[in-house]
């Protein structure tokens, strides 16, 4: 029932009161919004036919219209709205008419906010964040594999096309994903992307307020994330503010002739990161860096209009509260002009105090992401000790170590706020955890120790936990997103039941699933302090600990034991007896000289 009532009311918001008078306007964005919010204005787009040369007006308590606004395209209209802090939540008219012409109506509403709605706790070091791509994780609905006036049809057998999954099957594992200890889940985007080809990854979008007919609804989205809280599980929405999809609605009729970058002319960016920041650097490569496009199918957006720049922003705010987000992550996030990114920060922090967003800077070189950090985002995707981790783990000829570990975190005190970086053993993007670790299971436990036990909030790429394979040179994005075993009907192999994986596999889900389980209950993981101790021997000692618990983490890269002597470590072990290994609860003597076994990660909790 709560369902069918919620979609009514979204449709009940897009569609008009008039039919015939109505279907005129073709888009009112944002379709309806909220009562209460800390920012009284809200400006609609209104596209239709010749409506710049009608006058808008509204009649209801606590709504204001401040302004209209006429471009360049007189199929806009841009309307500034005032709201009253006392607004009662209601349906309104918005009439346009004009002397001598035939006006028409808009039934417009705002909606009471959900409770709390405002303080909502975003992801934190607390969280471990589990991430999927929609379309290779689970197919829940076969009907919608392929839509009617959508090019890009389902084909499981193409690696660049779309393969099926959707919001019903990303729904039906949530207890998998609880159950392997995550807290939250991070969707690559859902909006729609009605692109000719290459759509299944969400990031050329063309519809900012549309899931994905091929993933669901927009209710359907709005149900998968409160299921995802019944289980304790909070949604972090992958949101794209630099570029859009070549179909995106707004190419069949520009609002501005400066809606895009360069004036709507493809300009590849060359990519130049420093350019922005490089007090040597030409003026022209810092612009071609924000402002050049991905490819020609990626229009880039002009954030320096302030049109494009407040829709941006509302429709974020429009999403978080539409469906309830805990955060938000961000693609290609430098590559957004920094004085937009600082008031898009500050509008939805404004909003959501307690809300958390991740950047995507995609730079190994810290004083890049910790830029962004101290300017303008909570979080950054800590590319840096992803890249210095990988390498060590994988390097055979001694050309990076654990050293290179230690050292990189050491430089922790050139960010803002380390702990609130999101370090992610893997992604989209990359290679396999599994083969970037030469396909060596106890490397892999290593990582994924790591990446759990250091002072940052941790991100898993799914399948990671059943070993899942892709090429290692060159960039071969179909290797790196496959089909999770188990979400399509007739799989031989099972990952959420277990069915058909080897033992190996089997091995490292259940390793995955115990730590992440027990990372829930440790206040030192969570929340602690860190002391590292320099690696020597190619291993690699680390503590976690606050007044409640101590945790010492051991990494042994080499192929034969290791004895440590426990003076070493006196200042975390001085007066302790042994510890306990929290993934086998064997207790192991930590006075004298203790070994560390070969190829292996040991987390154990101080006594």
């Amino acid at each position: 029932m709560r369902k069918t009532i919620c979609a009514a009311l979204f449709a009940a918001a897009l569609l008009p009161s008039a039919f015939a008078a109505e279907a005129r306007i073709q888009h009112m964005e944002p379709p309806f919004w909220w009562a209460g919010m800390q920012d009284p204005r809200l400006q609609l787009m209104v596209h239709a036919p010749q409506v710049a040369g009608l006058e808008p007006s509204i009649d209801y308590p606590g709504v204001r219209i401040a302004s209209v606004s006429r471009v360049a395209n007189r199929n806009y209209l841009f309307i500034d709205l005032v709201l009253a802090p006392g607004v009662a939540p209601g349906r309104f008219d918005i009439r346009f008419a004009a002397p001598g012409k035939s006006g028409m109506t808009y039934s417009y509403q705002l909606l009471a906010r959900a409770p709390g709605s405002a303080q909502r706790q975003g992801f934190n070091s607390a969280d471990a964040i589990y991430q999927v791509m929609p379309d290779r994780f689970a197919n829940g609905d076969p009907a919608n594999d392929s839509v009617a006036g959508m090019p890009d049809k389902a084909n499981r057998a193409d690696g660049s096309g779309r393969h099926g999954g959707d919001l019903a099957g990303m729904t039906a594992h949530l207890d998998y994903v609880r159950d392997m200890g995550f807290t939250q889940i991070w969707p690559t985007p859902l909006v729609e992307n009605n692109q000719d080809k290459h759509s299944y990854h969400g990031y050329a979008a063309t519809d900012h307020y549309k899931v994905d007919a091929r993933y669901g609804s927009n209710e359907d989205f709005r149900n998968f994330v409160a299921q995802a809280r019944t289980r304790g599980i909070g949604v972090i929405q992958d949101v794209v503010l630099s570029h859009i999809g070549s179909r995106h609605w707004w190419l069949k009729d520009m609002p501005m002739p400066d809606w895009l970058s360069y004036d709507g002319k493809f300009t590849p960016t060359a990519h130049h990161r420093v350019a922005n920041v490089d007090p040597y650097g030409s003026k022209e490569d810092a612009r071609n860096f924000t402002q050049g496009w991905f490819g020609p199918h990626m229009p880039d957006m002009n954030q320096a209009n302030p049109y494009v720049s407040n829709y941006l922003i509302q429709n974020n705010i429009w999403w978080i509260e539409y469906a309830g987000l805990s955060g938000l992550r961000v693609d290609t996030y430098g590559y957004s002009e920094t004085g937009f990114l600082t008031e898009w920060s500050r509008r939805l922090r404004a909003e959501y105090p307690n809300l958390n967003m991740v950047g995507e800077e995609w730079s190994t070189r810290i004083p890049i992401v910790a830029r962004w950090q101290a300017l303008n985002a909570p979080s950054l995707m800590d590319f840096p000790l992803n890249d210095a981790l990988r390498k060590a783990l994988a390097d055979t000829d001694g050309s990076y170590r654990l050293y290179d570990v230690y050292e990189t975190l050491a430089q922790d005190y050139l960010y803002p706020a380390p702990s609130n970086l999101v370090l992610f053993e893997g992604n989209h993007d990359l290679s396999r955890s599994f083969s970037a670790v030469n396909s060596d299971p106890a490397l892999l436990r290593m990582a994924l120790a790591f990446t759990l036990t250091v002072p940052r909030i941790p991100q898993f790429y799914y399948g990671t936990e059943i070993l899942m394979p892709s090429t290692v040179k060159g960039r071969d994005d179909p290797s790196y997103r496959h089909d999770m075993p188990g979400g399509w009907a007739g799989d031989q192999v099972n990952a959420f039941t277990g069915a058909g994986l080897s033992a190996a596999q089997r091995e490292m889900q259940a390793f995955v699933r115990k730590l992440a389980n027990w990372r829930k209950g440790s206040s030192a993981v969570k929340h602690g302090k860190m002391m590292q101790f320099g690696p020597e021997q190619d291993t690699y000692v680390y503590f976690r600990y606050d007044d409640k618990q101590k945790i010492m983490v051991a990494l042994n890269k080499n192929t034969a034991d290791v004895t440590l002597d426990a003076d070493r470590f006196r200042e975390m072990l001085a007066g302790a007896r042994s510890g306990t290994d929290v993934i086998t609860g064997r207790s192991m003597p930590l006075q004298g000289k203790f070994t560390l076994p070969a190829r292996s990660v040991l987390v154990m909790e101080v006594q």
